[in-house]
């Protein structure tokens, strides 16, 4: 019976009826369990139905069933792809090349999957493989499709590249060049951003805007050590922008060295001074380093500049609550979630709620005497200056997180009493 049911659906599946066959495929293994073959259709009629995670479970079971399955690691290498999975599916397409390393459809599949990670070199080979493969099957379609891709990714002399309409095109403004090669960064896609950014210094390794951009890129991958190189190469190539000094700037931030980073953000601010959110990361740097008064300055020079500017707001907000100015901390707070709320920014509307209701808390009130008391004694121990009492505060939050911040304050201060006698 269950193979009446496993016939049906494969007739359906050629009629392109992938939902009946699914249906029947399912029939079939609902009587025979270990029915590997019908996981496989069924895995099939999914992917065709574009239900992908559903073909990747029906040919993960194949596996289960029959480790060796050539076909099966294939099917789950497409589908991986389709969900971008890149990992996995260069996993299964490299099983597939130890189980035939005579199957040219697995090396071309490679070569897609490197080409996609950004590993050029190794894409190439892969193809170049696959067209040799293909080339002793006489399959010549294959083959030239195979060869036109090395074509496509092996770097050409650069007057070749600014006549061509290819990713990377002539442009005529630096703010052309930066649209262009960060849209796709801008919506996630980064991989292929990066992609575009190494074909362009393979072709040019003295592209100072293709370093500038990549260290962009980078940042927004949370490489920020390789984004500072690549920012430091377009300084020596003579890059000087804003736009490098900025973004180094918030690298060197997010890695702690906010000395530095205020370094480069003053760098910047010389070359656009009316820049609104230079402003903000500096009083962010400043803000983080407990130089709160500073903080609140590049929050109000921002909103001068901008004065619909939600964030610039909310941050002033959090130093003016450092300083335990709380009235001017609620004023800024309650202006910033009218602004995020008009923007339906609703992940900063409900920060910024969540800010405010910590304000307005019995508990909070009942203890602010009692924290005010022991910040106040901290800043005695460490002789006034709040940056070595926040870089305190904030090792306490890494060695302990989760605590309350009141007892961060006395954990500081009874360590630093004890380690002083």
């Amino acid at each position: 019976m269950n193979d009446e049911f496993y016939n049906k659906g494969l007739e359906k599946a050629k009629q392109k009826d992938y939902a009946g066959a699914i249906e029947e495929f399912t029939r079939a293994l609902q009587l025979a369990p270990y029915f590997a073959q019908a996981y496989y259709q069924r895995g099939l009629a999914y992917y065709d139905l574009g239900e992908i995670l559903n073909a990747v479970s029906d040919f993960t079971e194949v596996l289960k069933l029959n480790p060796q399955s050539l076909e099966a690691y294939y099917c789950r290498a497409l589908a991986r792809v389709a969900l971008k999975n890149l990992p996995g599916a260069l996993a299964d397409v490299e099983q597939v090349i130890r189980l035939n390393d005579h199957y040219a459809a697995a090396y071309n599949l490679q070569g897609t999957i490197c080409r996609k990670q950004g590993y050029i070199q190794d894409a190439i080979a892969s193809f170049k493989k696959a067209a040799e493969l293909y080339l002793e099957q006489k399959d010549t379609q294959n083959c030239r499709q195979c060869l036109e891709k090395i074509k496509q990714l092996k770097p050409k002399e650069k007057p070749a590249l600014v006549q061509s309409s290819s990713t990377i095109a002539p442009l005529k403004s630096e703010k052309e060049y930066f649209a262009q090669l960060l849209e796709k960064a801008e919506k996630g896609d980064t991989r292929e951003a990066m992609e575009d950014l190494n074909w362009a210094l393979q072709v040019d390794p003295l592209d100072a805007q293709a370093y500038c951009c990549r260290g962009v890129v980078r940042c927004k991958q949370g490489n920020y050590r390789d984004a500072i190189s690549d920012f430091n190469q377009a300084l020596r190539l003579n890059f000087q922008d804003a736009i490098v000094y900025r973004n180094r700037g918030k690298a060197r931030s997010y890695l702690g060295d906010h000395q530095g980073a205020i370094a480069d953000f003053n760098q910047a601010l010389q070359m656009q001074p009316q820049d609104a959110m230079l402003y903000i990361a500096r009083g962010n740097a400043y803000r983080i380093m407990g130089n709160y008064l500073g903080a609140i300055n590049d929050y109000t020079q921002a909103l001068q500049i901008n004065p619909d500017d939600a964030t610039a707001y909310y941050n002033r907000g959090i130093a003016y609550a450092c300083l335990e100015e709380m009235e001017r901390a609620v004023e800024d707070y309650q202006r910033a979630a009218s602004m995020f709320c008009e923007k339906e920014d609703w992940g900063y509307y409900q920060q910024v709620l969540d800010s405010l209701e910590k304000i307005h808390s019995p508990s909070f009130n009942s203890g602010k005497a009692r924290y005010k008391l022991l910040r106040q004694r901290l800043l005695r121990l460490v002789g006034g200056y709040w940056e070595i009492a926040q870089r305190l505060i904030e090792q306490a939050k890494y060695n302990y997180p989760g605590m309350p911040e009141e007892w961060y304050l006395q954990k500081v201060i009874s360590d630093w009493e004890r380690e002083r006698g």
